[in-house]
């Protein structure tokens, strides 16, 4: 029988018997610990840079310019002489007030109408799927190709007017879009399709949420249907509905596909909001400093309205 044997190190320890050293592991730089971080949020940082805050940058910056591409001769500094312009444009004014409306009739009339199709989709029924189907589909649908859906309808040669005034209902003769009177309410009806899903869902997801034990209890105590949905539906959808308001508030706030396509801000202005005409100084006078200035007063009335909107509703908080 052979046996081996190793020879002791010196010191009197074997090779085997010697415990790696803690000092031996290689450990990285405190500098790159504290570097990793930034490196992982580096590219989000730079896209953000790239498409939001520089153009919103330049936005303000020319503001601050008189730049027109058509008269390069006249391009310099402007200083506040954009912004004084508003006090004397009149069309501004109106465009302003024209916004105010359209934004309070949309949310309002959305969030009525979004929140009776949520509760009627929420209830057990034969082809409820369906119904929510049909409930939601408009949603899927682009500005321009509601446009063109709402101008067939709005046709009083092939369209739904056609059919009414050969029922006696109406003329029949005049599109409610081109008449002064009823473009602004005939749009809007075009946006309210349109916009009433994006509720519906939201609310619909929500109420999906709702503890059902809260409902139990109202039974047992005999509470009927309105005081259900006052004491118990409501509350619950308080989050949701103060959220989706402020986000449709914006949206409506800037809309400018469907009102361009369908009126282009006519007939006589009564269509032409505040985002829609700085689209039309920038598409057609091509005036990029005042069109600007009138972009960075539109954002500081919805940052002012926004925050004042949520301090208001005490979104968020505790009793939410």
């Amino acid at each position: 029988m052979v046996t081996t044997t190793t020879s002791p190190r010196p010191g009197g320890r074997s090779a085997a018997a010697e415990p790696a050293s803690p000092g031996r592991i290689r450990r990285r730089p405190a500098w790159r610990r504290a570097a990793a971080p930034y490196i992982l949020i580096a590219p989000v940082v730079i896209l953000l840079a790239v498409f939001i805050f520089y153009p919103v940058g330049s936005v303000f910056y020319y503001s601050l310019q008189y730049y027109n591409p058509t008269t390069p001769w006249d391009n310099g500094f402007a200083g506040l002489d954009n912004f004084r312009l508003m006090f004397a444009d009149s069309l501004f004014w109106t465009s302003l007030v024209t916004t105010a409306k359209w934004v309070g009739f949309q949310v309002v009339f959305q969030l009525i109408l979004g929140l009776g199709l949520a509760l009627l989709v929420n209830e057990v029924f034969r082809g409820r799927g369906l119904a929510r189907a049909l409930v939601f589909s408009p949603w899927a649908v682009s500005g321009v190709l509601t446009t063109g859906i709402w101008l067939l309808i709005y046709n009083p040669s092939t369209g739904l007017f056609k059919l009414l005034g050969n029922m006696g209902i109406g003329d029949g003769t005049a599109a409610p879009i081109a008449d002064p009177d009823t473009a602004f309410w005939a749009t809007g009806v075009a946006e309210l399709w349109r916009g009433v899903p994006f509720f519906a869902i939201l609310i619909l997801a929500e109420l999906q949420s709702a503890p059902k034990d809260l409902y139990e209890a109202a039974n047992v105590d005999g509470a009927n249907r309105w005081q259900r949905f006052r004491f118990v539906t409501l509350p619950h959808l308080k989050a949701v509905i103060i959220l989706s308001t402020l986000l449709r508030g914006v949206w409506e706030f800037n809309n400018v596909d469907l009102l361009y396509t369908l009126t282009a801000g006519g007939p006589a202005d009564v269509t032409t909001t505040l985002p829609l005409y700085v689209s039309q100084l920038a598409t057609t006078a091509q005036d990029f400093g005042y069109g600007s200035a009138l972009t960075t007063v539109a954002f500081v009335i919805l940052l002012f309205c926004s925050i004042l909107y949520l301090r208001l509703s005490k979104f968020n908080s505790e009793k939410v």
